[in-house]
């Protein structure tokens, strides 16, 4: 029997340093934030808000995106684990993939450029903990 799953309802990767990683987010993709922990939370939000884990929750189209910052410092990610390879954010074209790459290069982000592979175009780059990210546009 296969279940009724009608898309994806969030990823939430886990990361080393929440600060430095939630600029990078904001830098890079400008999400609006869905949930985040006030930094001034008294005991009663906090227990209520226990499922942020200290992170935060951005908004996609579609669904939710989330940093949750438990991994201990001087960790780094590697796609040749078990567990995530990368993870890719679909954007309407090619000229969009163009001004990201453009974008990433004003933030100092190293990237690969962009790639024709066919069914599409892909940029790939990295966010602060290694964590492999790829921007996709499906061909024309």
């Amino acid at each position: 029997m296969s279940l009724p799953v009608t898309g994806f309802s969030h990823v939430r990767i886990t990361v080393t340093d929440l600060g430095r990683s939630k600029q990078f987010y904001d830098d890079v993709f400008g999400l609006p934030i869905a949930f985040e922990m006030p930094p001034d939370a008294d005991e009663s939000t906090q227990q209520d808000m226990w499922w942020l884990f200290g992170g935060v929750v951005y908004q996609v189209p579609g669904g939710f995106f989330g940093l949750r910052p438990v991994a201990p410092s001087g960790d780094r990610f590697t796609e040749d684990r078990a567990g995530l390879d990368h993870l890719s954010f679909k954007l309407p074209g090619r000229a969009d993939l163009d001004a990201a790459a453009r974008r990433l290069e004003e933030l100092g982000v190293e990237h690969a450029g962009v790639k024709d592979i066919g069914i599409g175009y892909l940029l790939e780059f990295r966010d602060p903990d290694n964590i492999a990210l790829e921007l996709w546009a499906d061909a024309d």
